[in-house]
């Protein structure tokens, strides 16, 4: 008897054993007669998820919304009764006695409801993994969240246009930052079935993407290929649906359309533990739908943004001068349709070629193998026809209407062939107006020419009179002096010769200052010497520590270089660019004065057999992140658009919290709108750094600092620098024994032995494998910085496989010096060695 007491009370406590665990589950289910009251939440199975009341920003109002679990930031992606909260917690969720999810104030009265006819009292809810609502009948789905979103895109969901239906479903902004109720924009597919998505604002079209061509969407300047987004177009013509959907990253992408109308991709950091916008638009005003009407192009940073095309004059010039674009552009001379098909004949039509473009909306596509020649016929044959283009995955596309939406991007887009009457097209016809602008603007450079000659006199004259009678002329208590009454004649000569002409707003610093702080340049202030001279520490009055960069007299480097590096970072600000504070030009000294970095730079850690071992596996993938992000925005994300070109260790500073900061912008390039690649017959730069079309034929592009970033990245993961490494058995540089190391799956060979034991053998895989994809031969099959940043940030593995690299440049240069080489010399003197990779 007793023990059957015992083994009963032991059967009743191992019953009751798990709803007294600590690690029960979570109850991520409602059961109709048992409602969610306000104050308890639903969490999913895996813990991703949670549903519960919620009172948004400052509101005091109630509502049911869905959230990332265990986030620092609730970010709701999901709200049920976004039209009408409940006033306080008196609120529940529950399942109606029809079996429809419903949301009840305090007297029970409904509130919102799923409303699906399909429903029974045999109905269950279930909050799932991904982030989804479940409405359950006896086994099947009655109702569901992702068919009813409300701002936010989710991994998985599949809203979108039902060709059989017409249904649309789209995403609505809130009204604001504090009222998830149904605001003025939204986004959804096209009606008209052409693959395209579109923000609207009412109904009026905001913005859209381009098409699809199973890669990208063609109208997002510098977007993606499919295996960093996941974007996937569904089986149309079997599901007779539309709809994108992606789910390989989980719960760490979103995208979500905010209450002020721009479509935001946003992307989980772990590091950062906050939301990282990978992507936004419409951020710029050439993104907004038609800005410039039809018929004409927008073009970000140009003054007026708007023009018309070739062949185009403003519909109303009154308009058009007061900046009001709306009404476009009208054609100038009527088309020639019937009277020859060759521009040169009388009357006969032609194309003009205008490249790098968002293609104009509304085209007509036909699914067929005709190629481009065959477009351009079809487009010809067709008096309707205003225009065509030939896309890669998409095939040819017609416009028959009015040419709407034209953004000229500053990278990458589609080429557009205009239809215009052949007088457009006929050079002969416009001699002699050529031949009257050319002695004008040889007058017109003369002129400019001679009044530069006369300034340039006077500059040297007033700056050496003012030396001469200031030198004593102190800064303020700050220890800086701005020369307000000659910087101008200063900042002329080390100014920005940009588009606007202006000079910098940037302190000029006096000589005195200068060698005051630095105690007269003593040895012991001495911190370091680069290509452009020694760098010394100074200290202020008031206590502020700078860095005072010194031009050496021997240096190849000259007041260009300086000018160069004035120019850029007085424009350029960013947490990972070093800040510039001041400038001082006296006679033949030449001083850049910078923040100073308490951690010096890079290479003094990374290449010091002591030091090295200060940098864990943590603080290196923050700088090779750091450093990423520095470049992201110097190549898109800045005002100008800038080629670093001298990136390495020592170029990269570190701050107090080890957080990198890149430096030395003396051999940076700006590149123009319309840029690509360009080419120099001075190599600039550091060998064992630079990418092999620079080296050996001087071509350079962003995708040459993405090579020395790769480059850059495997140094830090193996703590070895490129330049001097040689595997002791294989006789490998450090590129050809990356990739060996990483293909043969033995990647944590490669990584520095002092930190081998305590880094994440997934993080290190990912890190190798984004920077063997940078230093590939070939620059069109490196990544952009952008597909870096996201590559490095994201959890997942399917990051495309690199090719075998085959090419470096070894020669006697120096690589502790940033060099400036003629390629006639450099090619007596270096060689090309193959790798072998096995």
């Amino acid at each position: 008897m007793a023990l059957n007491c015992i083994s009963l009370a032991l059967l009743s406590y191992l019953i009751l054993l798990p709803s007294l665990s600590p690690f029960s589950h979570a109850i991520d289910t409602i059961k109709p007669g048992q409602p969610l009251e306000d104050g308890k939440t639903l969490i999913s199975a895996g813990e991703k998820f949670e549903l519960g009341f919620f009172s948004p920003g400052k509101s005091s109002n109630r509502y049911v919304g869905i959230w990332y679990h265990n986030f620092s930031i609730n970010t709701v992606v999901w709200v049920a009764n976004r039209e009408r909260p409940v006033r306080d917690h008196s609120g529940s969720l529950a399942i109606g006695y029809d079996g429809n999810l419903v949301v009840l104030d305090g007297t029970k009265s409904i509130v919102w409801s799923s409303n699906t006819s399909t429903a029974t009292n045999n109905s269950l809810v279930q909050l799932m993994d991904d982030g989804n609502l479940v409405l359950n009948n006896s086994g099947s789905v009655a109702w569901q969240s992702f068919d009813n979103p409300t701002d936010t895109y989710m991994p998985g969901m599949k809203a979108g246009l039902d060709l059989r239906t017409h249904v649309n479903q789209k995403l609505t902004s809130w009204t604001s930052e504090d009222d998830p109720a149904p605001g003025n924009f939204s986004l959804g597919m096209d009606p008209s079935a052409s693959t395209q998505i579109f923000v609207w604002e009412g109904t009026k079209p905001r913005w859209r993407s381009g098409r699809w061509n199973g890669q990208v969407f063609i109208g997002v300047q510098n977007m993606l290929p499919t295996y960093v987004y996941g974007f996937r177009l569904i089986n149309i013509e079997q599901e007779q649906k539309m709809y994108f959907y992606y789910n390989e990253f989980n719960s760490s992408h979103r995208y979500v359309l905010t209450w002020d109308g721009i479509g935001r991709h946003l992307i989980w950091r772990n590091d950062t533990n906050d939301w990282y916008q990978f992507w936004a638009q419409p951020v710029t005003e050439c993104e907004i739908y038609n800005k410039c009407g039809k018929y004409g192009s927008c073009t970000d940073g140009a003054t007026p943004i708007c023009s018309c095309l070739r062949g185009f004059v403003p519909a109303s010039s009154e308009d058009w001068s007061d900046g009001n674009w709306s009404s476009g552009c009208v054609r100038r001379t009527p088309l020639g349709c019937g009277r020859g098909n060759n521009s040169e004949e009388a009357g006969g039509d032609g194309f003009w070629k205008l490249g790098g473009v968002k293609l104009p909306d509304i085209s007509d596509w036909k699914q067929d193998a005709v190629d481009i020649e065959g477009c351009e016929e079809r487009c010809l044959g067709n008096c309707s026809c205003t225009a065509y283009a030939y896309v890669s995955g998409i095939g040819c596309l017609i416009w028959g209407v009015d040419l709407l939406d034209i953004h000229l991007f500053s990278s990458g887009g589609n080429d557009l062939y205009l239809r215009l009457a052949g007088s457009e097209l006929d050079k002969k016809s416009n001699k002699t107006f050529i031949i009257i602008i050319v002695p004008v603007a040889v007058i017109l450079s003369l002129g400019c020419i001679y009044l530069l000659w006369r300034c340039k006199n006077r500059i040297k004259e007033l700056f050496k009179q003012r030396l001469a009678g200031e030198r004593g002329l102190m800064y303020s208590t700050r220890g800086q002096e701005r020369l307000t009454d000659y910087s101008a004649s200063i900042g002329k000569r080390i100014g920005d010769e940009g588009s606007d002409g202006k000079c910098p707003e940037l302190s000029l610093w006096s000589f005195d200052s200068v060698v005051a702080a630095t105690k007269s340049f003593s040895d012991s202030n001495f911190i370091g010497e680069g290509g452009f001279g020694p760098v010394y520490k100074g200290i202020l009055p008031e206590g502020q520590e700078i860095a005072v960069k010194r031009l050496s007299r021997s240096s190849m480097q000259g007041l260009d270089e300086l000018k160069n590096e004035v120019m850029l970072i007085a424009k350029l600000q960013h947490r990972n660019l070093v800040r510039l504070l001041g400038c001082c030009i006296q006679e033949e000294e030449k001083i850049l004065i910078y923040e100073y970095m308490p951690n010096s730079s890079l290479d003094a850690f990374l290449f010091d057999p002591i030091k090295t071992g200060l940098l864990d596996w943590k603080t290196r993938h923050n700088i090779i992140e750091g450093i990423a992000r520095g470049l992201l925005y110097l190549h898109r994300d800045s005002r100008l658009r800038v080629i670093h070109r001298d990136l390495k260790a020592s170029n990269i500073l570190l701050d107090e919290e080890m957080n990198p900061k890149i430096s030395d912008f003396g051999m940076a390039r700006i590149f123009g709108n319309d840029d690509n690649e360009t080419n120099t017959k001075r190599v600039v730069g550091t060998f064992g750094y630079m990418s092999p079309e620079y080296a050996m034929q001087g071509l350079f592009s962003v995708k040459s600092d993405v090579y020395s970033f790769g480059v850059l990245l495997l140094e830090i993961v193996s703590g070895k620098k490129n330049s001097t490494y040689r595997h002791p058995e294989l006789a490998m540089n450090l590129i050809a024994s990356a990739w060996k190391l990483w293909n043969e799956d033995r990647v944590m060979e490669f990584v520095d032995p002092i930190i081998r034991d305590s880094c994440s053998r997934r993080q290190v895989s990912r890190c190798v494998n984004v920077g063997l994809l940078c230093v590939q031969d070939r620059p069109n099959d490196r990544p952009t910085m952008a597909s870096v940043v996201i590559m490095l940030g994201s959890e997942t593995s399917s990051h495309p496989p690199p090719r075998q690299p085959i090419f470096t440049v070894e020669s006697g240069y120096s690589e502790t010096d940033s060099s400036t080489v003629d390629l006639n010399i450099m090619s007596a003197n270096a060689s090309i060695t193959i790798i072998d990779g096995r």
